[in-house]
């Protein structure tokens, strides 16, 4: 595929063939200043309608870079406007392809006004139906808030661009030095682009991410499935690193779709299928292990700043289109460097209010350690987790062993610390201790998880979760 497609070609080419309706396909700009009369304005720069993918229904709308550099004026966000009306009426995703210019200038307050009509409809269709921004071109200004306001982005690695203000404009900076637009730095550093692809990867990834999610925040997502219910996997417990393979191998047929790949990768969000239910995924991660295309990279079992906000987000769209969420825990406390304290005690408080605050199912896996608080935040029995398991080798409790003797006993010979370490170690962090209390409610076999947390899953599937009459959480 490629950007020579034009705004109609990228449609069909994300479509079910000859599914596409063009709707609004004679309109034009009505502005007749500043030599606007005598311009052609074919759709406006702006070609909407709806179709298939995988035979269900989808809105869409491509903006048309060769009408007025794609720009957005009265009558091109009125097109878009009408899509969203109709995407709410009939509980289907929108999918938007952005390529444009910006603002359009000769229609001065009209097009200010058009901006703010797209931003409000973006809002009110937030949490309501699936969001898919797809930047093939330029995004840049107030455009900008275009895909940020909706559930996934998705980026060109070379031609798509997105900023507020151009690299060029940032004091200190050329887009030779850092070129903030870019795809590699709107992913892996600001976290604003879910997937990266090239020309020929885009429209699947993108119909692929269709797949996984509900048409509205009423229906459910599920397909027949093919894989062994009771499947098992011997060596599971050797990736309690890499948790985005444990998650491919838990996931019906191995099918694991990553969002925010390249964005704090210390924290792993995105969806599988259990018994073809779509579930939410989110995991801790100290290592990528390394293939034949990278050497690999270690994180520390730490929670971030940027992973806490990164699930929190996650864990909210779930939750808000009633998609289970499945956590797998590794973590041994917060990220301590300067530069972290400065929002980390946000950050986490984010993400506990995002596990509490979620209805829907929700089942915790500790598979390797939960110490402090920082297991408390990912998704812990305290604050809401419906079911919680743990392998047999995984440690829970306050701290590590060494650390709370050498506390406990601060001025001892190395000997006691030793063995007071191992007593603590045996008393206190191991699972079965936990268990006792209520804390763990199943102790699985690693090479067991998948069968387990399928039976929860099914469990849960009526769960109704009465909350306080409120309007929303203020963290």
């Amino acid at each position: 595929m490629s950007t020579t497609l034009g705004a109609s070609g990228r449609i069909n080419a994300l479509l079910d063939d000859n599914s596409f309706v063009e709707i609004g396909g004679l309109v034009t700009a009505r502005a007749t200043d500043f030599n606007m009369k005598p311009t052609e304005t074919p759709s406006d720069g702006c070609v909407t309608g709806y179709g298939t993918i995988n035979e269900s229904l989808v809105y869409v709308y491509s903006q048309d870079a060769s009408v007025l550099g794609g720009t957005i004026g009265e009558m091109h966000a009125r097109k878009i406007v009408n899509i969203y009306d109709l995407a709410m009426k009939m509980g289907a995703p929108v999918i938007g392809f952005i390529d444009c210019a910006g603002l359009r200038l000769q229609e001065a307050t009209d097009a200010l006004n058009a901006f703010g009509q797209v931003y409000a409809k973006q809002v009110a269709a937030s949490g309501v139906i699936p969001q898919i921004t797809a930047i093939v071109g330029t995004c840049g200004g107030g455009l900008a808030l275009f895909p940020t306001l909706t559930d996934f982005t998705y980026m060109l690695e070379k031609d798509g661009k997105l900023f507020v203000n151009a690299p060029n404009a940032l004091a200190g900076n050329t887009t030779a030095k850092n070129d903030t637009s870019s795809a590699a730095f709107q992913s892996a550093e600001a976290g604003l682009a879910d997937v990266v692809a090239d020309e020929d990867e885009l429209f699947d990834k993108i119909r692929s991410l269709v797949d996984f999610l509900p048409a509205n925040n009423f229906d459910v997502n599920d397909v027949e499935c093919t894989d062994d219910l009771n499947r098992t996997f011997d060596g599971l417990e050797g990736f309690v690193g890499d948790t985005a393979e444990a998650l491919k191998v838990i996931a019906d047929d191995s099918d694991f779709l990553e969002v925010k790949a390249a964005y704090a990768p210390e924290m792993v969000t995105g969806f599988i299928r259990l018994d073809g239910v779509t579930i939410g995924a989110v995991a801790n991660r100290t290592e990528i292990l390394p293939d034949e295309d990278s050497e690999g990279k270690k994180f520390d079992a730490v929670l971030t700043a940027a992973g806490c906000e990164k699930a929190a987000e996650f864990i909210n769209f779930c939750d808000a289109f009633e998609i289970p969420v499945l956590s797998l825990t590794n973590v041994t406390g917060y990220e301590a460097t300067v530069a972290s304290e400065k929002v980390i005690a946000k950050a986490a408080a984010k993400l506990a209010a995002a596990f509490a605050s979620a209805s829907v199912p929700k089942v915790n896996v500790v598979i390797g350690k939960a110490f402090g608080t920082a297991a408390n935040v990912m998704n812990s029995k305290a604050i809401g987790a419906d079911i919680t398991m743990a392998w047999p080798n995984a440690q829970i409790g306050t701290m590590d062993s060494k650390l709370a003797a050498k506390i406990m006993y601060q001025g001892q010979g190395s000997d006691v610390i030793d063995q007071k370490a191992k007593e603590y170690e045996e008393l206190t962090l191991n699972v079965t201790s936990a268990a006792r209390r209520g804390y763990v409610d199943q102790i699985v076999e690693p090479a067991d998880t998948r069968k387990y947390v399928i039976g929860a899953f099914e469990m849960l599937l009526s769960k109704q979760d009465i909350a306080f009459d409120k309007k929303h959480v203020t963290v």
